[in-house]
């Protein structure tokens, strides 16, 4: 076996495509772009839609990739089994129509048993089908795999619902006897099957049917291939690794967990194994989706990220470590990747930052969590229960990151059990949640073959000229059809040239006119897409009948236009700028370019002040004032990135992309429209700034005209609010504020003092009237126009006194009520609870509170339950 590091082998897998004519991808980032199906980029074909289901052709049919890839549904199994990961390697080989199943069984057998490649023993491997797909098997023995090589097995079907499917093969690598864990005799004892000597290498799917709306499979008009080959897997078995986790990608965060644990070491005990992979692939995962813009969160994205951080913190303390760690192994997983993905490296400072504050944050939550843990543990025995109810373990595991086996563990030493069974169920419950709240949409889409079809060219020549008067109509489509001559309604249509800008990168497509040799308007321009050849496909409202290789004269709207283009302009400003204020660790995550409005979407971790978000803006408007120049460079790929140009990870280039300057303030990949000269937008202004999502931001804006009515508008508002404070300028309104402040605060003074001397007037009345309880004394009283303050202040005064075992307070005003419970020194130790009593009784104010066994108050909104809860309290006393 030859001795190779994971980089090695995953460029040596990448090199072996290129050589079949396959175009190397770059991975994509974790976060999907444009597919609400996905919380992650789960799989190599995941980024490769597009193209399977025709609604982009790629320039190069052939592609390859090693794509990071996310996967949580087992994140509990991760450090028990050998192979489970949270962030994984996908190496992938794909065909579009182009190669298939002869080809993609040629050369994987090629690429696995070369000397010059992989140069594993042939007579190690063996091959799954399905058992209706012959043609698989006799390539397979055509290669060179002997029949009882190849095992039929039913299951080999990739089907995901509506779109492409079809039969797949897959490819393992018998590791030996010494890795046999079952008996001779066990049914799961052959390469398929749930074992530990044959391990499942590579999946070739040949996508051959399209699985329809109506539940048919029907023959794809372009058949596909799509295969997918587990990276750690692969490394495992040429570093000889008994897991994936004895591997270069792994150990280097195993090793530097050793030093700091309290003396532990990785391989000495099964238990604390277990703790030490959990670190590892943690610390991976989240190293690598902080760097493509995931954060820490309650929700989606987020929310995995902050479990996995705490899943690797109660692991930490499992080997003795207390402080927080999980940061200093950031630094560690970029080196292990940076070979493939420089960028985790290159942004090591920042993700460190982020995990260090997640990390300081659940140590406090830790505390707590595990102070609840001790208090249901001893609530449980004074009980006499021995069990932990299964709501109960999964708050633990929620809120505070606990594992089942952590409350298991902590509650067998004290002989108490946990309810699995009621744990499980919340856990589904929790699960179904996440699954309604994901998107409907489906997750791949059937091939529009007619699309696919056209390759008539088509050029865009709106980056020069908004009007051309000899454009040829060369496609006409209705109703799904080729034609020759359109009727009415709505068509779409592809011209040999064309202004109108298809929509793209958060550009809006341009609308316009359509007009006739003879100058008559024929159509209305309603949209434009980008077929899947790279035409403009202009969708129009007819108006008359449209011709094929007729000539037209067509308009963009030079209004519509020109607000866009502005506003794309503001786009690049905006960016640069929060990159200059916040930092460089702002990605953007989405734009909407509108005629009206520009809205920015970035990834930042915590919120952006009030003096940042004037910085940026500031800085935006410093550049229109300059009136830099604004230039297109048309070039390849690499020389932009020489340039400086920034690029998104969302974004795939050509061969030949377009580099836009802004003066020396900004430099971007853009292939949108753009103004000449900053001067062009006038002036630039922030609407808002909002939270959309885990650690993305959003701004919104305007320029120009819609910027300064805006304003305009704003300063109206000031005039009219200085007319009110009766103030002749708007620069005294501050002045004038700030006194009706000071007026109010001496008024809530005021008003506070005598309704404290009113509700004591009432104490004396309700201090006087202490009622006997079982066994217990009891004072209760209604006070009105009073506050919780008040109360607070009449319970201190009660308890100095002395004056009864409990005291029950309530006031209320309009519709809010409140009460207030209090119990004397004596009244606790004999085991009564505010806490308890209030949560008895608030139900008749139609609120709830809480607090502790001394103290404890509530608000509602039925002020006209307050006697009644009154009543309630002394019910409540005398049953203890």
């Amino acid at each position: 076996m030859k001795e190779l590091s994971s980089g090695q082998i995953r460029q040596m897998y990448l090199e072996f495509f290129k050589e079949k004519g396959h175009s190397i991808e770059p991975s994509a980032s974790l976060i999907p772009v444009d597919d609400p199906t996905l919380l992650w980029i789960n799989s190599g074909v995941a980024t490769m839609k597009k193209y399977f289901d025709g609604s982009v052709v790629p320039k190069n049919p052939r592609m390859t990739s090693s794509q990071k890839s996310i996967r949580t549904n087992d994140i509990e199994n991760v450090g028990k089994t050998p192979r489970h990961h949270t962030l994984f390697e996908m190496l992938g080989n794909f065909s579009v129509g182009d190669y298939f199943k002869k080809e993609a069984i040629t050369w994987a057998f090629e690429l696995l048993t070369s000397p010059d490649w992989f140069g594993w023993d042939p007579d190690k491997l063996y091959m799954t089908v399905y058992p209706k797909d012959t043609d698989a098997k006799k390539f397979w023995e055509e290669v060179g795999v002997s029949p009882d090589h190849i095992i039929e097995v039913e299951d080999n079907f990739w089907d995901i619902g509506q779109g492409p499917s079809g039969p797949d093969s897959e490819i393992f690598y018998d590791r030996g006897e010494s890795f046999n864990n079952l008996a001779a005799d066990d049914p799961e004892n052959y390469p398929g099957g749930e074992n530990e000597r044959y391990l499942e290498v590579w999946n070739i799917v040949f996508s051959q049917f399209n699985h329809t709306p109506e539940g048919t499979y029907e023959p794809l008009p372009r058949k596909n291939i799509d295969t997918g080959m587990g990276l750690e897997r692969v490394v495992s078995i040429f570093q000889n690794a008994k897991t994936n986790f004895e591997t270069d990608l792994f150990l280097p965060m195993i090793h530097e967990a050793e030093k700091l644990s309290d003396n532990k070491q990785y391989g000495k005990d099964h238990k604390l194994d277990q703790s030490f992979r959990v670190i590892a692939d943690h610390a991976r995962a989240i190293t690598v989706a902080i760097g493509d813009g995931a954060i820490p969160s309650n929700e989606g994205r987020g929310y995995v990220i902050r479990r996995l951080i705490r899943r690797a913190i109660v692991n930490g303390q499992k080997l003795g470590i207390n402080e927080s760690f999980l940061y200093k192994l950031v630094p560690i997983v970029g080196e292990t990747l940076k070979s493939h993905y420089p960028e985790v490296l290159e942004q090591s400072d920042y993700i460190s930052k982020v995990v260090q504050s997640e990390e300081d944050r659940f140590n406090e939550t830790l505390a707590g969590g595990l102070k609840l843990l001790n208090e249901v543990i001893e609530a449980a025995k004074q009980n006499g229960s021995n069990m932990i109810d299964g709501a109960t373990a999964f708050k633990l595991y929620d809120t505070y990151g606990f594992p089942l086996e952590l409350t298991q563990e902590s509650a067998a030493d004290a002989g108490i059990k946990v309810d699995e069974d009621g744990f499980s169920a919340e856990m589904q419950k929790q699960k179904d949640r996440a699954r309604s709240a994901r998107s409907n949409a489906k997750s791949m889409g059937v091939q529009r073959d007619l699309l696919i079809e056209i390759k008539d060219q088509s050029e865009y020549v709106g980056y020069n000229q908004l009007e051309v008067n000899d454009a040829k109509a060369v496609v006409l489509i209705e109703n799904e059809k080729l034609v020759e001559e359109t009727k009415s309604g709505e068509a779409e249509v592809i011209f040999d040239k064309t202004p109108f800008y298809a929509e793209m990168g958060g550009q809006v497509a341009d609308k316009g006119d359509i007009f006739n040799e003879d100058g008559d308007k024929v159509a209305e321009v309603i949209d434009v897409q980008h077929a899947p050849n790279g035409q403009n496909l202009h969708t129009v409202n007819l108006l008359q009948p449209l011709k094929k290789g007729a000539t037209y004269i067509l308009k963009v709207d030079e209004a519509f236009h020109s607000k866009v283009e502005k506003n794309h302009t503001a786009t690049h400003l905006l960016d640069q700028a929060l990159r200059n204020v916040l930092g460089g660790h702002t990605q953007q995550a989405g734009s909407l370019v509108e005629p009206g409005y520009l809205r920015f979407d970035f990834n930042h971790f915590g919120s952006v002040t009030s003096e940042d978000l004037q910085r940026v803006e500031d800085l935006v408007n410093e550049q229109i004032f300059k009136e830099l120049d604004v230039k297109t460079t048309i070039t390849d790929p690499e020389t932009g990135k020489k340039m400086g140009a920034i690029a998104l990870f969302s974004e795939k280039y050509g061969d030949q992309v377009r580099v836009v300057s802004i003066g020396d303030f900004s430099i971007e990949f853009c292939g949108g429209t753009h103004v000449k000269n900053t001067n062009e937008l006038g002036l630039f202004k922030i609407l808002s700034e909002s939270g959309v999502g885990a650690g993305v931001r959003r701004i919104e804006a305007v320029t120009s005209k819609e910027a300064f009515e805006f304003l305009n508008d704003e300063e109206h508002t000031l005039k009219q609010i200085a007319g009110k404070l009766k103030v002749t300028q708007i620069k005294e309104v501050t002045n004038r504020v700030d006194q009706l402040q000071q007026q109010v605060k001496e008024l809530e003074q005021k008003q506070a003092s005598l309704e404290a001397k009113m509700a004591a007037q009432q104490a004396q009345d309700v201090f006087g009237n202490a009622q006997t309880a079982g066994k217990y004394t009891i004072i209760t009283g209604v006070i009105k126009d009073s506050g919780m303050d008040q109360l607070r202040q009449l319970a201190d005064t009660w308890r100095d006194k002395k004056l009864s075992d409990v005291l029950v307070l309530g006031t209320g005003k309009g519709d809010k009520a409140n009460l207030i419970v209090a119990t004397s020194e004596d009244g606790v130790s004999a085991g009564l609870s505010s806490a308890n009593l209030i949560k008895a009784i608030s139900k008749n104010i139609q609120g709830g509170g809480g607090g502790r066994p001394n103290m404890a108050q509530a608000g509602g909104k039925k002020p006209a339950g307050l006697e009644a809860a009154m009543n309630d309290a002394v019910d409540w006393l005398s049953e203890q």
